[in-house]
């Protein structure tokens, strides 16, 4: 007879509370997973703070930047989220890509966070192609337009 499967005590990826067999208060982990999974299904934080805002609303999502400070202490490059009046911290994985809605572009973890920033337009050169670059400035406006490329100033 093979083995039982033994699973971790989180999920690999958001780090989600598993239920394991005899746990108490199972309800607490099944909540605390929903909850996670409420705040981040859009993939999209509030905002970037060091600090935890004065006036947050359950649910919200930040992205926590350093130097964090208050509640937020040593929780840099975490995504905090309200949950019960308390702040929980998500670790984010390899690859995560998130909205900020308040900076309105997105950001990338790959060992720190990351976003694109707006090359810079073309000029100069021996040759002037009015339409090239005219097509390269509107292709930029439009990556900035989703968030890709952060707001460009045309």
């Amino acid at each position: 007879m093979p083995d039982p499967i033994t699973f971790p005590s989180s999920t690999p990826a958001l780090n989600l509370p598993l239920l394991i067999a005899g746990q108490a208060q199972k309800e607490f982990f099944l909540n605390q997973a929903l909850s996670l999974l409420d705040a981040l299904h859009a993939r999209a934080v509030t905002g970037s703070e060091a600090a935890p805002p004065a006036a947050a609303q359950e649910g919200d999502c930040y992205r926590v930047i350093a130097p964090a400070t208050g509640a937020w202490t040593g929780q840099e490059d975490h995504i905090a989220v309200l949950m019960g009046g308390e702040w929980h911290f998500i670790v984010p994985g390899e690859g995560l890509q998130l909205f900020d809605r308040a900076a309105d572009h997105m950001v990338v973890f790959r060992s720190q966070w990351r976003r694109a920033t707006v090359p810079a337009n073309p000029t100069g050169g021996t040759v002037i192609d009015i339409e090239a670059r005219a097509a390269v400035a509107a292709l930029m406006q439009a990556l900035s337009n989703v968030g890709i490329l952060g707001f460009v100033n045309a």
